[in-house]
């Protein structure tokens, strides 16, 4: 019985930015388990153009493959102290981290809402509870994504859509490349990570499989932690 409630057989999944790192494990999670994903990266539709993500949508619609699935995964960071961040950076990330996450939230809804099934997940970063020192702004889009994520699961819970929020904390992929690839730094970030082990995109995958499956069906307005504990108190 366990295992038919993480079928994704019929289901259409959204992941953005899903063709490497994070979103693509998770794209490969929901395939596997019977999901048809449509996969997103900036070619397929600009999340920084608001008008680009309603043309994209308005194209699923037409097509009937607006997704019963949506994980908003695609995010953009800076890292440049906040008393020098340029403001038209700051605007681009929250548009693309989070006023797009709404307006794609907005545009699953009533689909979801008339079938009675929904899964909207983002996904978040261990920044909300431990910002990093020069990616303040980061911090702030994703912790605002948080706020969203509890404001909406309250009020689509009896409509059974599921809103939850993953957060990841220090993954080996091509993002973290660069920043890891400093041994000082490595170093201070290793030993800061209880499992003294950095994360594999793979490592989010099942988390995002519960919540997008009947076996998460009882599980909104959650966020959970993928960060080896990060995140936990000193």
């Amino acid at each position: 019985m366990l295992k038919e409630k993480f079928d994704l057989t019929g289901k259409i999944a959204l992941v953005t930015g899903s063709t490497r790192g994070i979103g693509k494990a998770i794209g490969d999670a929901l395939e596997e388990y019977g999901a048809k994903v449509v996969r997103h990266n900036t070619k397929v539709c600009e999340l920084s153009d608001p008008s680009a993500i309603d043309a994209f949508f308005d194209k699923l619609e037409a097509e009937g493959s607006l997704p019963d699935i949506l994980v908003a995964n695609a995010s953009i960071q800076a890292k440049i102290p906040w008393g020098e961040f340029p403001l038209d950076e700051a605007q681009k990330e929250m548009q693309v981290n989070f006023f797009a996450t709404l307006r794609m939230f907005q545009r699953c809804y009533p689909k979801m809402k008339a079938q009675g099934w929904g899964r909207l997940i983002v996904v978040g970063s261990v920044n909300e509870r431990r910002p990093h020192p020069d990616m303040c702004v980061y911090a702030a889009t994703k912790s605002a994504q948080e706020n969203l994520v509890r404001g909406i699961a309250r009020q689509v819970a009896r409509e059974g859509i599921t809103v939850n929020n993953l957060c990841p904390g220090v993954f080996a992929t091509d993002r973290n490349k660069e920043a890891l690839g400093n041994p000082v730094y490595a170093e201070k970030v290793m030993n800061a990570i209880p499992m003294h082990d950095y994360a594999r995109p793979e490592d989010a995958a099942g988390a995002a499989l519960l919540l997008a499956s009947d076996a998460g069906r009882y599980i909104t307005g959650a966020t959970i932690m993928i960060d080896g504990g990060l995140s936990l108190p000193g």
